[in-house]
């Protein structure tokens, strides 16, 4: 019975396989398509004012709260 093909042969030294498995690593992660610059910066402004846009407009009594509320899920394990 005639021996089965395979489309690529494998190496049997254990560098040449890891090598050929990060060279197909390579390949597909060059096949998919980046992050879109503007839509990254338009993001991270975002988010830089985020936390301290919200700090500012709630009472202290509101961030007393939220404080406590971070500690004990923290520490009240």
């Amino acid at each position: 019975m005639p021996k089965r093909s395979s489309s690529a042969k494998k190496p049997r030294d254990v560098n040449q396989l890891a090598r050929a498995v990060m060279d197909r690593i390579e390949k597909i992660a060059e096949e998919q398509p980046g992050k879109n610059p503007a839509a990254v910066a338009l993001g991270r402004r975002g988010g830089l004012k985020g936390g301290r846009a919200r700090m500012d407009s709630l009472s202290a009594e509101d961030r007393r709260k939220l404080a406590l509320k971070a500690a004990r899920a923290r520490w009240g394990k």
